[in-house]
């Protein structure tokens, strides 16, 4: 079945004290757009989550943000004790030298010296931990495939009962159809006889409406337009990756229906023809959004 572009997924994966985060949403697009907000640890895996991504998506505008929650031991700032032991021993070397008292709180002078609180390590991607985050990225992609699954089987139902309207107006067409002819034929007898006022030769009349309702006649477009609407049916059930396909059909649908509706000469089948268009434009709407 056919499958939406319009998509969300989030997964969480928990690891050595941090929630890995990954969350995914798509919309309607031509192409693959991604957009990636990945956390710095994880920023030279991006090439390989881009692959993951297209792989899964294929196609849309696609939003991927991928980030960390530590928990609050390790969002402590770390206190560079090596650094704080050298304050403390320049501090007691000067005060023996300068005969200087000492300190009456050690913890607040120390804690006031520069970078004492501010030297952060730098974080290495180890094997273990990109594993668990792959995990999380493939886990936002499948909720997110998930999602779009079940859009595209609301826009197959939808789809479905459009056609369906669709053929079942094309269907009321014929009991006007057959009055045409005769409407026709009797107006412009009525022309020639009472309005002009001049003899005609029947056989040519005949000859002459013969042509006429030929030009008129709509036989080929309700063929070719009942094709087209079992083709979009049999065309959606494919799979997905046919949105563009279904869009080439929505179209030669157009065509059948107005060329239709320029031949239907008739009040009653021009308001079918217009319900009929109005019917596959919510199907030209929707089927931007097929993968």
């Amino acid at each position: 079945m056919i499958q939406s572009m319009t998509g969300y997924g989030k997964c969480v994966v928990e690891y050595n004290g941090k929630k890995i985060h990954a969350e995914l949403k798509s919309l309607n697009s031509k192409s693959l757009d991604l957009t990636t907000r990945i956390a710095p640890i994880y920023r030279e895996k991006e090439m390989e989550i881009r692959q993951l991504i297209q792989q899964g998506l294929e196609r849309g505008k696609a939003d991927f943000v991928l980030w960390v929650e530590k928990d609050q031991a390790s969002n402590a700032t770390p206190i560079n004790l090596a650094l704080v032991s050298e304050y403390k021993r320049q501090i007691e070397k000067m005060q023996a030298e300068l005969q200087l008292p000492e300190p009456d709180d050690w913890y607040a002078t120390l804690l006031r010296m520069p970078d004492v609180l501010s030297h952060v390590e730098v974080e290495e991607l180890s094997a273990e931990e990109w594993a668990q985050a792959r995990k999380a990225v493939e886990g936002a992609i499948s909720e997110t495939v998930a999602f779009r699954e079940q859009e595209g089987l609301a826009l197959a139902k939808k789809f479905q009962e459009k056609i369906d309207n669709i053929a079942a107006l094309l269907a009321s067409i014929e009991p006007f159809e057959k009055e045409r002819t005769t409407k026709i034929r009797q107006r412009i007898v009525d022309a020639l006889e009472q309005q002009i006022g001049v003899d005609y030769d029947k056989n040519r009349l005949e000859q002459e409406m013969i042509y006429y309702i030929e030009k008129l006649d709509i036989s080929e477009e309700k063929q070719r337009l009942s094709n087209h609407l079992r083709y979009f049916i049999e065309t959606m059930k494919e799979g997905r990756g046919q949105g563009k396909k279904l869009g080439f059909i929505a179209q030669e649908m157009g065509r059948e229906i107005n060329t239709t509706g320029s031949k239907s000469n008739q009040a009653e089948m021009q308001n079918i023809v217009v319900k009929m268009k109005d019917e596959l434009e919510q199907i030209k709407e929707q089927v931007l959004n097929v993968m």
